[in-house]
């Protein structure tokens, strides 16, 4: 009888395991990731956009600190751009590629967290100019004119010294 006691109380700890698995998981999961959030808004972006291919996070700000509930819309601000996929297709915009010279878009709104009830409020302006020369070509832009106003004003020095040294007819 000890044995049966023993193994009725193994199953009743089993089974309470097995419930406490079943639930902890699922509450977890309620809430999305930041990232994840922003993600899903990139989807519904592509799924109502009218450009012939998809886009893609391209850059995503950081989440700002604030309340963790996850049905408080979150103020995001991120980057997406073209892809090489067609937007018709059936793969996600992370398995493409970035198109060269694809349009670049600036994003900006709001998402919620919640994974059952989530949403978003996303409005991108595009497409935007691409720096291309970085950080090493504004210094070179810079050095440049400063060269360029350096030369202008030796040349009038110059000018100004030959228009001195010419003969000067003198009046009488």
């Amino acid at each position: 009888m000890k044995t049966q006691r023993g193994s009725l109380s193994l199953q009743q700890w089993s089974l309470l395991l097995l419930l406490l698995g079943l639930v902890v998981p699922s509450v977890a999961a309620q809430a999305l990731s930041y990232q994840d959030a922003v993600l899903r808004a990139v989807d519904g972006l592509n799924q109502q956009s009218s450009d012939d291919n998809l886009y893609r996070l391209l850059e995503l700000e950081e989440q700002p600190e604030g309340d963790e509930n996850p049905d408080i819309p979150k103020p995001v601000s991120f980057t997406v751009k073209e892809t090489v996929c067609p937007r018709l297709t059936q793969r996600f915009p992370e398995q493409c590629d970035f198109k060269e010279n694809g349009v670049v878009k600036r994003c900006v709104g709001t998402v919620t967290l919640d994974q059952a009830t989530g949403s978003f409020d996303i409005s991108c302006d595009g497409p935007l100019r691409v720096k291309r020369i970085g950080f090493l070509g504004g210094l070179l832009q810079r050095g440049g004119k400063r060269i360029g106003e350096k030369i202008e004003r030796i040349g009038q020095r110059i000018k100004d010294f030959f228009q001195n040294l010419a003969p000067r007819t003198e009046e009488s």
